[in-house]
């Protein structure tokens, strides 16, 4: 399952980076970019733990930014 969302208080290029090597990492998921010029996030991961991953991609977010959120 494919899917984008807007990146909200996205204010590094550097932090979209190590947020997107992070969000990769995440097991089930299978491509994940993030764009800094447009601040979205596009996902491509398992359909049945899709929920769970997008979870856990917002901590990674939180994490690098603190004020940064994916907004759904």
């Amino acid at each position: 399952m494919k899917k984008s969302f807007k990146l909200e208080n996205l204010d590094c290029a550097h932090c979209a980076a190590v947020m997107e090597n992070g969000i990769r990492k995440i097991e089930g998921v299978h491509e994940a970019s993030i764009s800094f010029m447009t601040r979205r996030l596009v996902l491509d991961a398992d359909e049945g733990r899709f929920p769970d991953i997008l979870k856990e991609a917002a901590v990674i977010c939180r994490r690098v930014e603190p004020d940064c959120f994916i907004k759904e």
